[in-house]
């Protein structure tokens, strides 16, 4: 990577962020999951390119008819209906997906389109089993501020996810369809970035406060980035298929330099759009898609949004991840990548106000730190581990039943499913534990004190603290 002036290559660059949501489906009541369950729904189709609202057909939707490929659909009919076969007209929208969006776009500064018309979006990959994609712009003219400057969100729209894509063979290709129609989020900002680091950076900042709010998907392929690039004499490039943002700098440091290169060679350059790969360059998708692709959706009625609607979710906005995390760094006193990592767990204050008699600091690593050692020393998934789980253990602590050093063990007989014994973890009082390092002492006399340190460690491993231990060999060992 590397040392490219990107001011002189006269770089532009702007984000396209796709954010699922939760709930139902964006035109039916199926639910918004990846289903495990066994396809009992199996059909074929091929799709056609129709003109759009300029009477043109669009030159992508052309290009992926021009390959000729079949479309299988499979899925099960415990959790998709009719709209997803393209067989019944939508629903009604999903009101609480559009509520979503619509405080997703107030936070984002944007102004809200009074009267909302749905479009069909001519997709012809098989990505979708009309032929077409519902999407609807709900708000435009939006801003966020950045360590480079403010960068505009041009709109903010809101649309059915595509079918998900299971296999690509012999002039056919197979889609699951328990991901088509679930609602999401689209959000374009303006050409304005700066380079490579800056997008990261916007990306990451609109990830966040797309976390903020209730209602947004959370996981792998919940959030995928769009990156559209252009250089003096080269030609705009959208970039698909981020899903992890450290890979942002280094794809676009490639396409840049892919660009150079051809215009070093005397190449021609045409706007297309390109897939991020594995490792980290861009294959050719399709040609850059226009506006002949769109035409209004005659099957949804438009929507009417009341300034009073408005006006309330304005006094709804929630607090952004970056207040919650500030906040918690000031009140416990923690670092801030600590601060981050809480915010992940719910519980965590109600942990502090239940076991009053625990630090915070003593909760706040059995929550964050305690799950990394154990993946780390012992190879062991700690995802698996529940609220009611770590619950269980710290009200163990917080009674004296255990010490401490007594959560990893019992952390781990959580994941392992093992049945666990109280007598065996068992804290052991002070007085104790000095007659039994004087013991040890008498017996074996003349060890380091390292080597009765490894003795009682080994004796008392998860009942006592090893800085107890140390303190009190510390007064006979000499």
């Amino acid at each position: 990577m590397g040392n490219i002036d990107y001011q002189k290559l006269g770089f532009k660059c702007g984000l396209e962020i796709h954010q699922q949501l939760e709930g139902k489906k964006l035109f039916c009541d199926c639910p918004t999951l990846n289903s495990n369950e066994e396809a009992d729904v199996r059909f074929t189709r091929r799709l056609r390119a129709v003109a759009g609202e300029t009477g043109q057909v669009d030159v992508a939707a052309k290009h992926e008819m021009q390959k000729g490929k079949k479309f299988i659909y499979e899925s099960s009919s415990k959790d998709t209906c009719l709209v997803e076969l393209d067989e019944e007209p939508p629903h009604e929208i999903n009101k609480e997906a559009l509520k979503t969006a619509l405080l997703v776009a107030l936070i984002l500064n944007a102004k809200i389109i009074d009267r909302i018309q749905f479009m069909r979006k001519t997709v012809i990959d098989g990505s979708n089993t009309s032929g077409f994609q519902r999407t609807a712009m709900i708000a435009h003219e939006g801003y966020i501020d950045s360590s480079k400057g403010r960068i505009k969100i041009q709109t903010i729209c809101l649309e059915e996810e595509a079918a998900q894509k299971i296999k690509d063979e012999n002039g056919s290709v197979t889609y699951r369809l328990d991901r088509l129609g679930i609602p999401l989020i689209e959000i374009a900002t303006d050409a304005s970035i700066k380079d490579m680091d800056h997008a990261k950076e916007v990306a990451a900042y609109i990830g966040m406060i797309l976390r903020s709010v209730k209602g947004t998907k959370r996981g792998l392929g919940t959030i995928r980035q769009d990156v559209n690039i252009s250089i003096n004499k080269g030609a705009r490039t959208e970039v698909k298929g981020f899903q992890d943002l450290k890979s942002i700098p280094k794809v676009i440091d490639f396409e840049v330099n892919r660009q150079l290169k051809l215009i070093k060679a005397n190449k021609k350059l045409v706007n297309e759009v390109r897939k991020a790969e594995q490792d980290l360059t861009t294959s050719f998708l399709r040609p850059m898609p226009g506006a002949a692709r769109l035409y209004p959706e005659t099957d949804v009625l438009p929507i009417k949004v009341e300034e009073k609607h408005i006006k309330d979710l304005k006094k709804k906005l929630p607090k952004l991840l970056s207040e919650k995390s500030s906040e918690l760094e000031k009140k416990y006193k923690i670092n801030k990548d600590l601060a981050n990592e809480l915010l992940n767990v719910d519980y965590f204050e109600e942990f502090v106000k239940k076991f009053v008699d625990l630090e915070a600091s003593l909760i706040v690593h059995t929550l964050v730190n305690t799950p990394k050692e154990i993946k780390k020393r012992y190879e062991l998934d700690p995802s698996i581990l529940r609220k009611e789980d770590f619950e269980e253990i710290l009200t163990y602590f917080n009674q004296g039943k255990v010490s401490k050093e007594a959560v990893i063990d019992l952390l781990i007989k959580k994941i392992k499913k093992e049945k666990i014994s109280l007598e065996e973890f068992e804290a052991v009082s002070d007085k104790m534990l000095e007659q039994a390092i004087k013991e040890l002492i008498s017996k074996k006399k003349g060890l380091s004190i390292g080597a009765y340190m490894g003795i009682l460690m080994g004796k008392y491993r998860g009942k006592v603290d090893g800085k107890k231990i140390m303190e009190i060999l510390k007064r006979y060992v000499k």
